[in-house]
């Protein structure tokens, strides 16, 4: 027991004489004080304390207000408490977790009985390492189960209509993301679904959501696509106009309507307690014409990028984010994506990008990017990876990132032996 540092804890002070004799004997450095004395000691003047003697006498519950206390300053001394006379008090310390010591407190009988607790302490916080690193194994384990959960509700490949090009990149913050996107056909592959949302929050929480709405989303658009066109047959009309004589799918309408006020109202109905909601653009495509009606509710604006140099169009929010007011009106909006135009979708995770001082990427430098790259679909993809990377540094992602690129082809752009675009996660 040479220079080991005992920390002999009563109300008195007080501790049987043989017990003092023998760890004096042993060369034991003791120190004793009050529970109340050791409490109100500042940070870094408990001293080290390889064993805390407590006094049966003492409450449970005060022993581990000091325990803790010295756990606080990175301390793991072996408790012991010990008696003289009443040797029923330790039972209430021994249920606790403590050890115990008890007479006869002869030098040689003391270190072989701390050495005993020691070693069984010692054994029980490595018991309990194993346990806790068992444990955390298990989670990550299932955080991973949850991952290709998720990614399993991601399509493994994307459409690839005639001079279209859709290119995705997903790159969770974590090992699950409440970011998502879908690309999915309706109404008779007359028309093509684009979806990109951003669950708030991260985790597995955010991820749940993710799931659920996204099922919501496509089921309900698939569903009333169908009625869309049997609807549009029966009336031989397929197409309606604006004031600027621009041709407005109604086939394509009607779902994305019905999709996202049903999302909606489901979750303002029934989880609006959970206060988890979604930002989200929804667009429907007619690949043959390039018109493309939208809803964007609370979602950053997509940047549709001419080749001519012109400025970009900003597709702003027609209403709020999904889950937030029961019974909302979301308007629809309108774009014409014309050959050569490249659509560029994206949640906040780029914008809000960090760097290492704390700067955002922010939206002008997202618009001076986007013009400035003169690339189309996976190519701006890549841009805009190695412009978040060189502008991020070492620091570390903040928050999920999923960038979707729409680009119409000019005649020719393409050979036309193009694979069909896979699934991009990093």
């Amino acid at each position: 027991m040479s220079q080991t540092k005992v920390l002999i804890l009563d109300e008195h002070r007080g501790a049987p004489p043989e017990l003092l004799a023998a760890l004096e004997s042993l060369q034991a450095e003791v120190h004793r004080r009050t529970p109340g004395e050791t409490l109100a000691l500042a940070p870094g003047a408990l001293g080290r304390a390889d064993v805390l003697l407590v006094s049966a006498r003492l409450a449970p519950a005060t022993v581990k207000a000091v325990a803790r206390r010295l756990d606080d300053e990175g301390q793991q001394p072996t408790v012991v408490a010990f008696a003289d006379h009443d040797l029923h008090l330790l039972g209430s310390h021994i249920q606790a977790g403590s050890d115990y010591l008890v007479p006869p407190f002869y030098p040689e009988l003391v270190r072989a009985r701390l050495r005993t607790c020691h070693e069984r302490a010692e054994l029980g916080r490595t018991l309990e390492d194993v346990a806790a690193h068992a444990e955390l194994l298990s989670y990550e384990r299932e955080l991973e189960i949850g991952r290709e959960i998720q990614l399993g509700f991601l399509p493994d490949a994307l459409p690839s209509p005639e001079d279209w090009e859709i290119d995705v990149r997903f790159r969770p913050a974590r090992t699950v993301a409440g970011d998502f996107y879908d690309v999915f056909e309706l109404v008779n592959r007359r028309r093509l679904a684009l979806v990109v949302a951003d669950v708030c929050d991260k985790g597995v929480g955010a991820a749940l959501f993710m799931a659920l709405i996204r099922s919501l989303l496509r089921h309900t658009a698939e569903q009333s696509g169908l009625q869309s066109l049997i609807a549009a047959d029966l009336l031989n009309e397929t197409h309606v106009w604006e004031e600027q004589t621009r041709a407005i799918p109604v086939v394509g309408a009607t779902p994305l309507l019905n999709a996202v006020v049903g999302t909606n109202n489901y979750l303002t109905r029934n989880h609006i307690r959970q206060g988890y909601f979604a930002t989200l653009f929804f667009g429907v495509l007619d690949p043959v014409t390039g018109n493309l009606v939208y809803i964007n509710g609370g979602h950053n604006p997509p940047v549709l990028v001419s080749p001519d140099g012109s400025e970009p169009v900003l597709l702003e929010p027609t209403g709020p984010a999904v889950g937030v007011i029961p019974d909302v009106t979301f308007s629809l909006g309108y774009a014409q994506i014309s050959p050569g135009d490249t659509l560029f979708i994206y949640t906040d995770g780029v914008t809000e990008a960090r760097s290492d001082s704390g700067r955002f990427f922010g939206d002008e430098q997202l618009i001076k990017q986007l013009t400035e790259a003169a690339v189309r679909g996976e190519e701006l993809l890549d841009h805009m990876d190695g412009a978040l990377g060189e502008f991020v540094g070492p620091a570390e992602q903040s928050d999920d990132i999923t960038m979707m690129a729409v680009h119409r082809r000019t005649a020719g752009a393409v050979p036309a032996d193009r694979p069909v675009p896979q699934r991009r996660d990093s």
